[in-house]
């Protein structure tokens, strides 16, 4: 490591945080201070409140080598949620590991999308299904927002599946979770409320031109979505009408310029579109599809 790039013990936490934006800054992160804070926060192990009123707590040894192997990490591409293996998520702190899809804002708006359909229903002993449920991002998101809620998440990667139990461990939302290895719903034999999902969109051939962050650190079973794209869907959306209840509803999350494909999909297996919503970047990002 280039002694320009070490971050030296008995800095304190804002002339640390200073130079760690510095060095981001020069690679043209988008958002260098920000990402810095997260990296101190993690390496600290201090809350944001204590970073302001510790702002002259001096850095250890152990946290400056911790620091200075991180940012040189960063600097070499790797997102901060994978060098700190956690991520906030609607209001969860989430781990995420090389295992499963790192959970982006822009799927948050599936999780509101859902909450506003089911609108009073949230008080309700609903069951919810994740299809694809990767860190159990959206199904843990949906049960604390609904407290009588129960639910279950699909994943065909096990590791998966015990990434989001422990998930659901630590944000106390275990007594209402269960997570199980399986192709999408053809193991199950219930109906749900709810389900909803971020399945693998990208179309195979595109995969190679994604960002290095998305393409060389999110697992491909989480991204590739088949030669169109539309893999995932097809198969998630011809079991839509075993699985919803008969007031349920389903929100999928969409890659850029797939909804009217997926709509026709739902429509040819007699279901209607109840919502399409687009995401902060203006995408339309989350379809809710219910009986007519």
């Amino acid at each position: 490591m280039s002694a320009d790039k070490k971050i030296n013990a008995g800095l304190g936490i804002t002339e640390a945080l200073r130079f760690m934006t510095a060095l981001l800054t020069e690679k043209d992160i988008s958002q260098p201070e920000a990402e810095a804070r997260v990296l101190l926060l993690a390496a600290t192990h201090m809350s944001r409140a204590q970073m302001i009123t510790h702002s002259d707590r001096i850095i250890s040894t152990d946290e400056a080598d911790i620091l200075s192997a991180w940012i040189v990490r960063r600097l070499k591409g790797e997102p901060v949620t994978r060098i700190t293996g956690r991520r906030d998520f609607w209001t969860l702190d989430l781990l995420v590991t090389p295992d499963v899809l790192d959970p982006r804002a822009d799927t948050e708006v599936i999780v509101e999308t859902a909450l506003d359909l089911l609108s009073t229903r949230r008080t309700q002993a609903l069951r919810i299904l994740d299809l694809g449920t990767g860190s159990g991002a959206l199904l843990l998101a949906l049960l604390s927002e609904c407290p009588h809620a129960t639910g279950v998440g699909i994943d065909l990667s096990p590791a998966a599946c015990a990434v989001a139990q422990d998930n659901a461990q630590r944000n106390g939302l275990a007594a209402r979770a269960s997570f199980q290895q399986g192709h999408w719903a053809n193991a199950l034999n219930e109906t749900f409320d709810l389900v909803v999902s971020n399945p693998p969109y990208i179309e195979s051939a595109t995969i190679a031109g994604l960002d290095a962050e998305v393409r060389e650190h999110d697992p491909m079973l989480a991204l590739d979505g088949g030669p169109d794209g539309l893999t995932a869907y097809r198969a998630i959306i011809q079991d839509l009408p075993r699985l919803l209840s008969p007031a349920g509803l389903c929100v999928l999350e969409l890659g850029i310029g797939q909804a009217g494909a997926v709509t026709a999909l739902a429509k040819a297996m007699g279901l209607s579109q109840k919502a399409l919503r687009r995401d902060l970047g203006g995408v339309e990002r989350a379809l809710a599809l219910g009986r007519p």
